[in-house]
């Protein structure tokens, strides 16, 4: 089976049902069901997700992009330090980078005060986290690919009555 077909087709649709992936891979359903089983089991697969444009909702939430300066830890590298940030639940994605900061980390709260109470009572003291700054999202246009809210171009065509 291409398994490298069938994780681009679940990553652009999670809802392909079993039945419509065997049909694209040229497969029977038993073998795509097992093969996602297999490759869920070895966290190639690790979630199903859903884009959601959140301010179309009555639901208050709040994303900060928060760069994390940190020291090292010798024999461990960053690894450690990583664990002791992202064990924190109001972590939602913690990512190792190059460039100015060690690490970016994403949160989601209820309102920027929950999100500043997180970062100067946990995040900026957890130990080696040497600084921190929050970078509060104000509108999101594209996720994961996705266009959230493109408005429509009205026609260019002259309407026309009779």
């Amino acid at each position: 089976m291409k398994k490298e077909l069938l994780l681009s087709l679940l990553e652009t649709n999670a809802r392909y049902s079993t039945r419509d992936l065997a049909d694209v891979l040229l497969e029977d359903e038993e073998s795509v069901i097992h093969t996602m089983s297999d490759l869920e089991k070895k966290k190639v697969i690790c979630g199903y997700h859903t884009i959601i444009n959140w301010e179309k909702t009555n639901k208050d939430k709040v994303m900060a992009l928060i760069e994390v300066d940190v020291t090292p830890e010798r024999d461990f590298g960053y690894d450690r330090v990583a664990k002791n940030i992202y064990r924190y639940p109001e972590v939602d994605t913690m990512y190792l980078m190059s460039g100015k900061s060690e690490f970016i980390v994403i949160i989601y709260g209820r309102t920027m005060q929950e999100i500043s109470n997180f970062v100067g009572a946990k995040l900026a003291t957890t130990e080696n986290v040497v600084s921190t700054s929050t970078f509060f999202v104000l509108k999101e246009y594209k996720v994961n690919g996705i266009v959230l809210d493109e408005e429509e171009k009205p026609s260019e065509r002259l309407v026309v009555t009779p």
